[in-house]
């Protein structure tokens, strides 16, 4: 009975995950409702859905997704990053950044986490933290397109604000 019930967790996860490659957002919500109604605590299903509902502009709903799986795990690395960049998407930077801070103490080495913490320091105007957020997760990735893209800009609108700063002049 439990691998019948795991073969078709299985296959409503994969029928799921095809229907958001295809854009059905929506339907793919409901296997997953289906996987969490069997199994309430399925994680795959949880970040999955979480996923799918930040696809749908969700945010609120996405990151209870993601609190139900830290509930499970805490040390999940990779819901922490998606929960902070759904908070992110509502513009709570402080609070994504402390996501990003609690997957980079589990992995420092987690150049996804630096980057998109760097986005929101970026976000905050904090520009040159951000620049050193891109470039320690160039040194773990020289070739992460987000980070090299990202720093470029940063460092174009560093150089912009500094030339928009008065210059002080001596006596």
């Amino acid at each position: 009975m439990l691998i019948t019930q795991l073969d078709d967790s299985k296959s409503l996860l994969g029928d799921a995950y095809d229907l958001c490659q295809e854009g059905e957002y929506t339907l793919a919500l409901e296997y997953y409702d289906l996987v969490l109604f069997k199994d309430p605590q399925n994680m795959m299903a949880l970040i999955d859905k979480g996923v799918t509902l930040q696809n749908l502009g969700k945010y609120r709903q996405a990151i209870k997704c993601y609190d139900n799986v830290l509930e499970i795990d805490p040390r999940n690395k990779t819901t922490l990053v998606n929960k902070g960049s759904a908070l992110h998407s509502i513009r709570k930077y402080h609070d994504a950044i402390d996501c990003y801070n609690m997957a980079l103490e589990i992995d420092s080495k987690y150049a996804m986490a630096i980057v998109y913490k760097g986005l929101a320091l970026g976000e905050l105007g904090l520009l040159k933290q951000a620049i050193k957020c891109f470039n320690d997760a160039l040194r773990i990735d020289k070739k992460y397109d987000l980070a090299l893209n990202n720093k470029a800009m940063a460092l174009q609108l560093l150089k912009a604000n500094d030339k928009l700063k008065p210059k002080l002049q001596k006596p």
